[in-house]
């Protein structure tokens, strides 16, 4: 219980100065990035899949609704956040969880170091133009976080390094930025009200395509963290559920004018790797005291000097980064295809803040080269009866559109006897085009007056080679 009451209460200080931060991007009120991040961490507390994990205001999900808040104004960016919840909910019920199966390891750890990268690049601005104070203020919360835990881990060290610097600057009278220049924290709880629009077809029209978008982020982020929390603590969790709680969770946002939200990978990281703690009571916590101390000690907190929280995000940072994916023995030893994959996710990524854009151009990448690597592995082999009667080719590997496209090139069609036999034992047919490419083969040899027999099918490449053998062709 102390592990989880201590790590929500870290997790809302850190919530804080980001989701003001978020709300800056989007456009809007600090307020609302706050009471998005309370309503956001509250519900997904309660229908989320992932225990422990933390949903708020993010700055993925502010990039997207930034531009319809900037040209249609505040309602439709809530009617959007509505919407995509909607969408969310949706996706989940068709089961989009399911995707994850094919999001490859090199994508994962890709993923899992770019986040610590752009956590780390979100930080470089607090570091810039500010006091000389701050640098040492910083490199004491690092070392209060290393040195710490060696002595008591019964309060996280996260939590002693905010409130000994908050001393320190406060008692010394320290001017170092703070909380309070980040922006005017909430002085009452969010009330519940419809969005502020017409409700017509075109209303509909203008937020659909960044509610579409909202949620695809959303849920692309929110699952791929899950997954990384599910490896941390050796547990599962239903992704299914993960979805569908991400799109109720962000329903309940727009309904009391947040801006919406999904997994937070810092403040997740902080909570589960940092804090230690396992269960939606710190979720629900994190929520709680967010808004506690925006309302209650709202003068307190604004105190906390930005270089605190700064030397915990980057304390997750490299609690978070894969150092043994880039260690010189890990890479000598890993294909390059593996390695290119990793880098590509991680350049993607950085390069557009956006980890929607980096998972997917990783997973294609890892695709082609998938196929590309499987493809080589198709062969054809032949062998004339001694009679001269009949030739038997024997065909092995994964046939599928890669791999079948020149099983047309590897018979003899002009030199083999009258009866040719295709011996597919040893292969699998996986699609249309392996199955129009033996219709191509067959083809060939019925011009030159050969019969073609094709042997030793298993149950499920004989099913497509029955529906589709001869249905494929355009008539050229």
């Amino acid at each position: 219980m102390r592990t989880e009451v201590l790590g929500g209460l870290v997790v809302a200080l850190a919530l804080i100065p980001e989701a003001i931060s978020f709300s800056i991007i989007a456009g809007v009120d600090p307020a609302i990035g706050l009471f998005a991040s309370f309503t956001m961490a509250v519900t997904i507390a309660i229908v989320g899949g992932r225990t422990a994990m933390i949903s708020a205001a993010t700055g993925a999900v502010a990039l997207v609704i930034a531009p319809l808040n900037r040209e249609h104004g505040f309602g439709y960016l809530v009617a959007a956040v509505i919407l995509a919840g909607v969408f969310q909910i949706v996706l989940g019920a068709l089961g989009v969880a399911r995707l994850l199966r094919f999001v490859p390891r090199s994508v994962m750890v890709g993923f899992v170091n770019a986040l610590a990268i752009l956590v780390f690049l979100a930080q470089v601005p607090e570091l810039r133009d500010v006091p000389w104070a701050v640098y040492p203020l910083v490199a004491a919360g690092l070392a209060l976080m290393v040195f710490f835990p060696r002595a008591t881990t019964v309060v996280p060290a996260p939590l002693v390094s905010i409130v000994i610097l908050t001393a320190i600057t406060v008692a010394a009278g320290i001017a170092v930025p703070t909380v309070g220049d980040k922006g005017t924290l909430p002085s009452a709880l969010p009330v519940p009200g419809l969005p502020d629009v017409p409700f017509t077809l075109d209303t509909l029209k203008t937020i659909a395509p960044y509610a579409l978008a909202m949620a695809l982020v959303g849920l692309m982020e929110s699952l791929m963290t899950a997954k990384l929390v599910d490896e941390i603590t050796d547990t599962r969790s239903s992704k299914t559920r993960e979805a569908v709680g991400q799109g109720i969770a962000n329903i309940v946002t727009g309904f009391f004018g947040g801006m919406g939200g999904c997994a937070m990978i810092g403040q997740t990281m902080i909570n589960v790797k940092v804090s230690g703690a396992r269960t939606r009571l710190s979720t629900f916590l994190a929520g709680v005291f967010l808004m506690v101390l925006c309302i209650v000690f709202g003068p307190v907190v604004s105190e906390i000097p930005m270089a605190a929280l700064v030397a915990v995000m980057v304390m997750v940072c490299f609690a978070t980064f894969d150092w043994h994916s880039i260690a010189p023995k890990t890479l000598r030893r890993m294909p390059a295809g593996e390695i290119t994959v990793m880098v590509l996710t991680v350049a993607s990524v950085v390069a557009t803040r956006n980890l929607a854009v980096g998972v997917i151009a990783g997973s294609v990448t890892a695709i082609v080269i998938f196929a590309k690597r499987v493809a080589h592995l198709a062969n054809v082999t032949s062998v004339t009866d001694p009679d001269g009667t009949h030739v038997v080719y024997s065909v092995t590997g994964e046939l599928f559109f890669a791999s079948s496209n020149d099983l047309v090139t590897q018979f003899d069609y002009a030199g083999d006897p009258d009866k040719v036999v295709i011996d597919l034992s040893s292969a699998h047919i996986w699609d249309a085009s392996t199955v129009a490419a033996f219709d191509a083969i067959e083809t060939k040899y019925a011009r030159r007056g050969k019969t073609v027999e094709i042997t030793g099918l298993n149950e499920h490449s004989a099913h497509i080679h029955r529906t589709l053998s001869g249905e494929l062709s355009s008539g050229h």
